[in-house]
Order: C-alpha cells, then structure tokens, then sequence
C-alpha cells in the first residue's frame, strides 16, 4: 500500500471530510441501535464547523469515525480524498498520528512529560529528531501563551494551562484536520472563549479543519457552521452569520 500522505493530496479537492450515507449500529438486546443513522455530510476544507446535539446523538461516534478509530456498519468516510475502508492499520495509526490533530476534555497530557516534551511527543514519536521539532514546539508553545510554563509537568497546571498544552500539541505535525471533543467542557467561561480563539485561530491562520464537538451551544455559536445531531441524524445545519 502507497504510503503517501492520505490528507495532502496534490489534487485539488473542495472538502475536507465527506459523509456517504453512514450507519453505525450497534446491537442492544435483539434490537439494532443505529448511532449514525443514514448521515451524509460534507466540510469544506479551513471551515470551523460544531457539531451539538445531546448525549446519544451520535456526536462522539461521529467524531470516531472521522478519526478511523471507529468503522461504519455500511457507508464511507472520506478525508480528504482518502476513503478510510482502505486504510489497513498501520497508515491509520500514521494518519492518526500526523494528519489529524485530537483535542479531548481530559487533555491526555503524559504525566511524567514537560509542557514542551508533551507538545513535541507527535513529531518524535513520528521519526523527527528532537533538533528539528524544538523550534516549531517552541513557537506553538508561545503561540497558546505557555512560554513561561513549558518546563512545567502537568499535575502543576490549570485545566486552561492544560488545554492550551494540548491544543499546541495538535498542532504539532501541523494537521490539516484538527478533531476537538468537548475542549471547554471542564473549564471556566472565561478560559473556554480563550480555547475556542485558539481553536478558531487554527481554521484562520493555520489553514485547517476544525471539527468541535460540543453540547454547548455558546461554544458551537463561535464556529462558521453548527450541525445539529438527534438520534444520528442531522436536524439541523446553519452557517453563522
């Protein structure tokens, strides 16, 4: 299998992530539960879109099929112009790892990591000499105002120190498609406007995809596009503005 880059094709290609009539069922009992029922989406490439709905909408499965961690029941999911059923497991672990910038609400910071170390962590784990991956780490970490706090471990750290950490490391390998599940849920309002700037800042000037998954709809209003999911399928999908 071609080990080229699945998300930096040449090609020109006018959407980032699309949704062919996925299913993702699951069995409860006798009775199949469809989580994604039936759900086509496209998203443009640099678009912040949210994604809402309340819990057992669909909104995480949704976010782990995007992500290859999860595989559809029948459809397709396509990143970029890569359809995902192709992939065996060692180049989505790749893709994972160099393609798609994860943000979660626990941070999933390592412990016995610095703020810098854990923000270089995609490039090395990735090959990249630390040499190389300092200066880009260095500047992401001043980029998310954690400059002074980068020889820091994270148990010293504020949830907002942390999800800023976090955020310059999904920007590490610099990912065309940044994926965030709940980022805001476990911080203050004052802290979360600060994350969802950054998060914005991604689509505006680092050019990628940004995908927000949230079951806040202050935060979903920050975005370009809102979708709404109710029982996995799409009620509702507005631009802002």
């Amino acid at each position: 299998m071609t080990q080229a880059s699945p998300l930096r094709s040449t090609s020109p290609v006018s959407y980032a992530v699309r949704l062919i009539d996925i299913v993702k069922s699951y069995t409860a009992g006798d009775q199949p539960i469809h989580a994604i029922d039936h759900l086509s989406l496209d998203i443009p490439q640099g678009q912040f879109t949210a994604v809402v709905g309340r819990s057992g909408s669909g909104k995480s499965t949704l976010l782990n099929l995007l992500a290859g961690i999860d595989t559809p029941s029948s459809g397709q999911v396509f990143i970029g112009e890569t359809d995902l059923s192709r992939l065996d497991d060692d180049v989505l672990t790749r893709l994972r790892r160099d393609e798609i910038g994860m943000i979660y609400q626990f941070f999933n910071l390592l412990s016995t990591l610095t703020v810098r170390e854990n923000v270089m962590l995609p490039a090395l784990l990735g090959g990249r000499p630390e040499l190389e991956a300092a200066p880009r780490a260095d500047m992401l970490i001043e980029e998310v105002g954690m400059k002074q706090r980068q020889d820091a471990r994270p148990h010293t750290l504020s949830g907002g120190e942390m999800q800023r950490t976090a955020i310059a490391r999904a920007l590490m390998q610099s990912p065309p498609l940044i994926l965030a599940d709940e980022p805001t849920g476990n911080l203050d309002s004052r802290t979360a406007d600060q994350v969802l700037n950054l998060l914005r800042n991604m689509a505006e000037n680092h050019g990628s995809t940004v995908i927000l998954v949230t079951h806040s709809r202050e935060a979903a209003a920050t975005a370009d596009r809102v979708i709404e999911l109710l029982d996995g399928r799409v009620v509702s999908d507005e631009l802002s503005g």
